[in-house]
């Protein structure tokens, strides 16, 4: 019998594209996920939906654009009752499997009000985004939150605490011996108290192969999204990683004080925030980026082991493996922290798939500059493995064609991300409504033009200014281009899949075949001739 197909999706959370060997990064050592990309195709224009984790990964797991699922921030809920990829998955028989971080917060409420227990089957599938969460941990676990199972692991280790993901592997230790918290950038030179082996990116990285190894057994095919919690805050690694890299490993800092002068209010206000200020100074970034550097290097070597543990199954010619991130990390660039705005290095990540197919050989180790969103992605694993995309849900495209031969030639001119900052302090140093704090980017492959309601657009060429330092939106020579791509906005915005209920075919049958008239609901119709005519009509079609 033919082995079932299987999905291997893994995402990184706040991995910058152009932190990997094979994207450029000159002195980063990632052989693993460079020989990945070697197998298979590396996107080098994707683009997440929203810079920030929660809405972004409702995008990749619904398949659906922000002002569609309605999640617009970190802990805010995807309603019940929103389509999700492991809804799609579970049609075809697949089980969609949950290793690591997710940043999904239940409708409580909602499920409430339909009478839906949370601890029920539907309300597991409900609360954690259509997953089968065999171990959940999205990675922040400060005192007073509920407790992961990687606490017990650390026990069960020896390494005693009253926070042991917090005091082991998220702080480091001075030289007298003293706990140095790992949350504060002053912090990020020290290797963090855990082991490395004892970490969480190879902790995740065997759980991730438990399930593989307890699902052989199985036989069903399945979709595990293993999604590492590094190289994101708190940044710490353990060693050797902590004292691989230095000052002498990192690439120039992108940034220029002309964007401090007279910027646009919503990028100077966000350069403003308390995380930006301290990124942007030169100590905490040789402090945090050659740490930052090796976090990459261990999920590299993780890469590593998971490859030769498929291979040793068998595994790596029937599964699809995506390699991705949820968002960058500016590092300083641009004078920010954190993600946030559209600059290339928050809203631009890595993608990478392998896909096993026969009909994949000839783009093997190929680049593709199609404009690729991470709501992609959904309809690609439902293609993959043999469903029928509902194009009525999913906002995304399959993108097996591009792994399988050139780009269509109907495909995406323009892709788009959005942003709400109504919940930052932003909101009231601008001073801007809750419903006003929206931001729109729409991309075109150069040029990047950022709606801001209330104020003025941003745009940046990025053909003749690729670092992005010059915002050319109150440049009177850019009005057309600017008045194009609002153009390509509205239509957005007017024409969202929000049928999600009718798929279109039924829709089509309906005015096509005359149902209306079929079921005996004779609207403005004349006389018994007319009448006769269409029901002819009717069955003339009928034949054909």
């Amino acid at each position: 019998m033919a082995r079932a197909k299987n999905v291997l999706w893994i995402m990184c959370d706040q991995l910058r594209y152009d932190y990997l060997g094979c994207t450029g990064h000159p002195t980063l050592k990632t052989p693993n996920i460079d020989a990945m990309a070697k197998r298979g195709v590396l996107f080098t224009k994707a683009y997440v939906q929203s810079p920030i984790c929660g809405p972004s990964r409702m995008s990749f797991y619904t398949g659906r654009y922000m002002r569609s699922h309605g999640s617009h921030w970190n802990g805010w809920p995807l309603r019940v009752g929103e389509p999700t990829l492991g809804d799609h998955l579970n049609k075809i028989g697949v089980r969609n499997v949950l290793v690591g971080k997710t940043h999904m917060a239940p409708d409580l409420e909602g499920m409430k009000a339909l009478g839906i227990p949370p601890e029920s089957v539907i309300g597991v599938h409900v609360s954690e985004c259509g997953f089968e969460p065999y171990e959940r941990d999205d990675g922040l676990h400060p005192t007073g939150r509920p407790r992961p199972k990687y606490d017990e692991y650390l026990r069960s280790q020896g390494f005693e605490a009253t926070n042991p993901w917090e005091h082991w592997a998220n702080s480091g230790a001075a030289d007298d011996g003293s706990l140095q918290n790992g949350w504060l950038l002053v912090h990020a030179d020290k290797a963090a108290r855990v082991p490395e082996e004892h970490s969480e990116t190879p902790y995740m990285t065997r759980r991730a192969m438990d399930f593989i190894s307890e699902a052989e057994t199985d036989g069903k095919p399945w979709c595990l999204h293993l999604s590492y919690i590094k190289p994101h805050w708190p940044y710490i690694a353990p060693e050797p990683y902590a004292s691989m890299y230095s000052t002498d490993d990192m690439i120039p800092v992108i940034r220029s004080e002309r964007e401090r002068q007279n910027p646009h209010p919503v990028f100077g206000a966000y350069m403003d925030m308390r995380y930006s200020r301290n990124m942007a100074r030169d100590d905490a970034r040789e402090k945090v980026i050659p740490t930052y550097m090796g976090l990459i290097t261990q999920i590299d070597d993780q890469m590593g082991v998971l490859m030769q543990f498929l291979e040793a199954r068998g595994l790596l010619e029937t599964t699809m493996i995506v390699f991705t991130s949820d968002h960058g990390d500016y590092l300083g660039d641009h004078w920010m922290g954190e993600k946030d705005l559209f600059h290339e290095q928050s809203a631009k990540i890595p993608l990478i798939i392998i896909d096993p197919s026969r009909e994949a050989d000839a783009t093997r180790g190929t680049r593709s500059d199609a404009l690729v969103e991470g709501i992609d992605l959904a309809p690609t694993f439902v293609d993959y493995f043999g469903g029928k995309v509902p194009g009525h849900i999913l906002e995304g495209r399959s993108l097996l064609p591009l792994l399988r031969g050139p780009t269509p030639a109907d495909w995406r001119k323009v892709a788009f991300s959005e942003y709400d900052y109504a919940m930052q302090d932003v909101r009231l140093k601008l001073n801007q409504p809750i419903e006003r704090c929206r931001l729109f980017m729409v991309f075109d492959g150069r040029w990047k033009y950022i709606h801001a309601s209330g104020f003025r657009p941003m745009l940046y060429d990025l053909e003749t200014d690729p670092d992005e330092y010059l915002d050319r939106g109150d440049d009177p020579e850019c009005a057309g281009i600017i008045a194009r791509l609002q153009a390509e906005l509205f239509d957005w915005a007017l024409h969202p899949n929000d049928h999600i209920t009718t798929p279109r075919e039924k829709i089509a049958a309906y005015a096509d075949n005359q149902l209306q008239v079929k079921g005996g609901v004779l609207i403005g119709i004349w006389d018994e001739k007319e009448l006769a005519a269409i029901k002819d009509g009717i069955a003339q079609r009928a034949k054909m």
